[in-house]
């Protein structure tokens, strides 16, 4: 149960933080290249963080403690730094290096004690999460200090919960100190590749989607529909795909690899047929929900370093992966704008055909 109300809290300050926070820079009279600076600092963290464990740092209670501490401090620093751009850099930098450190350790403890199969249901609570704290924050959202009030005390109710989950757990992080690094990204770079051009091609949709299809006419409210729609395509996958989940997980990632580039390009060719884009949006439980699911539980039974292997994957993919997949589509969507999702459809069509070749060169080595 403890589980489920980290991932509530947990999503529900990602939720605040990407909805909410941009539109209370704004109007407190930020630029767009100052809010830019801001929000591509805690993605740079989420990269450059798990390099500092190879280098000797430990990933125990100890440091997942510090994290804790880190995310409510940093947001309490959000709260009193709106008028500085520096300190709000710096809050920006805080909770990226504590959240990015906090998830990676519960989803570890989530995998060992309920397992692959039951991971989604206990995951979906952060879907949800992340819905709710969307629809209650649009009717409440009258000032910065409502936005914020929410993203101080979100951090602290996740904080505290997910302290009281790693002290009822059982003591594997003090295994899991002592297991040597056994992840190479050089050795298995086929798959680590293929897990980062997936986030990779997410660039366009995180980042333009809602611009993209006003631009085509699509109203506002149609495309939150959308949005929503997309969501509940993912709690309803997350709550269903313990039987998937049981079955061949590298193919999981092609499949899910291969759907997701079929989804962009649906985006593409019929940008104004709601038809079409529905059907794209029920896309987002394979592309989003079971290709999480598959790729940690595969990291998890791939590699002994268990937790490193989730932090990197955090880091990597949705770190480093989302930072450029955010660069990519500014310049195409500036550019070509037309082309914005034929881009993302070729960049998953590489992610698929990287994990391909990753998955025959397992089956070489088998054959040995």
């Amino acid at each position: 149960m403890l589980l489920g109300f980290f991932y509530f809290f947990y999503f529900a300050i990602v939720g605040v933080y990407i909805i909410f926070i941009p539109k209370v820079l704004a109007t407190s009279g930020y630029s767009g290249s100052e809010i830019g600076i801001i929000f591509a600092a805690a993605p740079l963290v989420r990269f450059l963080l798990p390099f500092a464990f190879i280098k000797g740092l430990q990933l125990n209670e100890k440091t997942f403690n510090i994290s804790l501490i880190a995310t409510v401090l940093s947001s309490l620093a959000f709260f009193f730094s709106l008028e500085n751009f520096y300190s709000l850099l710096a809050s920006s930098i805080g909770i990226g290096v504590g959240m990015s450190m906090m998830l990676p350790y519960i989803e570890v403890i989530s995998l060992s004690s309920v397992g692959k199969e039951r991971y989604g249901k206990i995951r979906l609570f952060g879907s949800v999460g992340f819905v709710l704290v969307a629809l209650v924050l649009v009717k409440l959202l009258s000032s910065a200090t409502v936005a914020l009030s929410f993203l101080v005390v979100l951090s602290f109710l996740t904080s505290a919960v997910a302290f009281f989950i790693v002290k009822n757990a059982h003591k594997t992080e003090e295994k899991s100190s002592e297991i040597q690094n056994d992840i190479s990204l050089l050795s298995d770079w086929k798959l680590w590749l293929g897990l980062t051009l997936m986030q990779v091609s997410f660039g366009s949709f995180y980042n333009f989607f809602t611009i993209y299809e006003t631009d085509y006419g699509v109203s506002l409210d149609m495309t939150i529909y959308l949005w929503v729609f997309g969501v509940l395509a993912e709690i309803v996958m997350l709550f269903y795909q313990g039987r998937l989940l049981r079955g061949n997980l590298l193919l999981i990632l092609q499949i899910t690899t291969f759907a997701t580039a079929l989804r962009w390009f649906i985006l593409f060719m019929f940008p104004q047929n709601l038809t079409a884009l529905f059907f794209s949006q029920t896309l987002h439980a394979l592309s989003f929900a079971l290709f999480h699911s598959a790729a940690i539980s595969y990291l998890f039974y791939l590699y002994k370093h268990k937790a490193l292997a989730q932090l990197f994957f955090s880091g990597v993919t949705y770190g480093f992966g989302g930072f450029i997949g955010a660069l990519i589509a500014g310049y195409i969507y500036e550019f070509y704008s037309n082309y914005l999702f034929l881009s993302s459809t070729l960049l998953a069509l590489l992610a698929c055909g990287f994990l391909y070749l990753f998955s025959l060169e397992l089956r070489k080595k088998a054959n040995y």
